[in-house]
């Protein structure tokens, strides 16, 4: 299939990127082709423009921003990498969220009911994370991610075939670096082999 892999890291020859690198040489073991939204390098502005607001009155979106909507729109799957930072994403790929995922296009919303329009699609949330996992476990960071990005931004607006695979304990050690980076390129070349979270029950650890 088709992968956007949409990329949140200020330097692109950090660890994070050789996640990124990591990942999209398993996909193309598995002959997924890809295509690289690097949102630092390619200087998108995540703050929400007034421009943006005129989607709530009149549908108008700016040209930019149709053009990332196009990226989603040939991709037939997802694939977010990115540092964890304050237990959430980097501040650019929450502003590309805010942007790109449009009244009109990613949802429909109305007091009475709010409907997802983005077709279904695998997707995985690929982070780098510098804490250990038994701290995710023990403040339940790992269910407030899921319940916000998993549920609040992506089910939101229709994509529910999510897997998060974070990454612990980012440090200086080669062995867990190394495991971490064999990780990513099994992440990528099974992508989309998962099971539905339907199938997961809550606090459960998912396979990607």
């Amino acid at each position: 299939m088709h992968i956007l892999a949409v990329f949140a890291h200020p330097v692109r020859e950090s660890f994070t990127g050789a996640l990124l690198d990591a990942f999209l040489q398993g996909a193309a073991e598995a002959a997924h082709s890809a295509e690289i939204a690097d949102l630092y390098r390619e200087g998108f502005e995540p703050r929400f423009q007034p421009e943006d607001f005129a989607q709530f009155k009149a549908g108008a979106v700016p040209e930019a921003i149709r053009e990332e909507q196009a990226r989603v729109d040939r991709a037939e799957g997802l694939a977010f990498v990115f540092p964890v930072w304050w237990w959430s994403f980097p501040a650019i790929l929450k502003g590309w969220i805010d942007r790109v995922m449009s009244q009109g296009w990613a949802y429909d919303f109305s007091p009475a009911r709010s409907r997802g329009q983005l077709a279904d699609r695998p997707v995985l949330l690929l982070g780098s994370a510098g804490s250990r996992e038994g701290t995710y476990r023990k403040y339940r960071y790992d269910d407030a991610m899921a319940i916000q990005i998993d549920v609040g931004i992506l089910g939101y607006c229709g994509l529910r075939n999510v897997s998060t695979r974070i990454l612990h304990d980012v440090n200086d050690d080669a062995v867990l670096l190394a495991a971490h980076l064999a990780e990513a390129r099994r992440c990528g070349r099974e992508f989309g082999r998962w099971p539905h979270p339907a199938t997961v029950k809550p606090g459960a650890v998912r396979e990607a």
